[in-house]
């Protein structure tokens, strides 16, 4: 053969070798439409994840309890939930806390009957608050106001409900007298005249975690570098959504299917809240720690830093 068509050959054997195809990576969202959860659709949409390697595959799921259940499944590699969530991990959840995904709570409020007898945080005191999941974070910040209040963290009763639909039916109905809900449903149900958000929790509740990214321990020991590549595209899709407004709000509304309106003042309210590069912060954690005790949900405080790592994340970014 000559060197022209050995030449011809070796090209055409490289064109014919196959592409390496995204590693495919369970992932789990603490919600379907919350907008805290949003950054794994607008990763997704906008090839972010794919840029990394990554093919992920979504599952939503509705509190805590439930994501927590999966993850001990083997039916999740990762997950976005709630930073409470670590009580799990210390009571023996298969999976560490990877990235500090969210601050204060922007993203959840209290709701109330436009015409119903709570009018004030003062009102509150006693009276029935529905929330999704026991454990979850609906229910984790109403308890930890009613602590801050004075009022002993069973000061505000909370009852489970287990979905939004549900919560708003309980509102109606006068079953409870508050909801502990996403501040974009609250918002819409102004929109209608059915209810009014009494207060965001991250103005009360500031020095705070409010989301967690979560990996398996199987999956961080076969697999580093898929977690490394999964938190490199959600760093990179946190700094697409600052800057690509419109494309972000435009998900967000298939997503929720909130009106235009809505997204975008929930875009404006909570898009603060996200972290930059994840890396977990000793005061915020030792909020939760205290928390899981005066909560009886511990009988002492655990050493958080146990129950996270640090390893798999971008170098941390000045002043974030």
């Amino acid at each position: 053969m000559t060197r022209f068509g050995i030449a011809v050959a070796a090209l055409a054997a490289m064109v014919a070798l196959p592409t390496h195809a995204a590693d495919k990576v369970r992932f789990g969202k603490g919600h379907p439409t919350a907008f805290t959860f949003i950054p794994v659709d607008v990763g997704v949409e906008a090839g972010i994840f794919k840029k990394h390697g990554i093919d992920l595959e979504v599952s939503s799921f509705l509190g805590a309890t439930k994501i927590h259940q999966a993850f001990a499944a083997g039916s999740l590699d990762m997950g976005a939930a709630s930073g409470p969530d670590m009580v799990f991990v210390a009571k023996g959840s298969p999976v560490k806390a990877v990235a500090n995904m969210a601050g204060p709570p922007l993203l959840i409020g209290i709701g109330v009957a436009a015409d119903g007898p709570v009018k004030t945080l003062a009102d509150l005191k006693g009276r029935k608050i529905a929330v999704t999941t026991l454990g979850s974070l609906t229910w984790w910040l109403p308890r930890e106001l009613a602590r801050l209040q004075g009022w002993g963290s069973d000061g505000i009763e909370t009852v489970q409900v287990n979905s939004t639909p549900g919560m708003i039916a309980a509102l109606k109905t006068k079953q409870v007298d508050a909801i502990s809900t996403g501040v974009d449903s609250i918002y819409a149900l102004e929109g209608k005249g059915e209810a009014k958000l009494l207060l965001n929790f991250g103005d009360y509740i500031k020095d705070f975690m409010m989301h967690v990214i979560y990996a398996t321990d199987k999956f961080m020991a076969e697999h580093p570098d898929d977690v490394k590549k999964v938190l490199a595209a959600w760093f990179e899709t946190i700094d697409y959504m600052h800057s690509h407004k419109a494309e972000t709000v435009k998900i967000y509304v298939k997503v929720s299917k909130l009106p235009p309106s809505i997204a975008e003042r929930t875009y404006h309210d909570v898009m603060p809240i996200f972290t930059r590069d994840g890396h977990f912060i000793d005061s915020q954690l030792k909020v939760l720690a205290k928390s899981y005790v005066e909560l009886k949900q511990l009988d002492k405080e655990p050493d958080m830093r146990k129950l996270l790592t640090e390893k798999f994340l971008p170098p941390r970014k000045t002043g974030s």
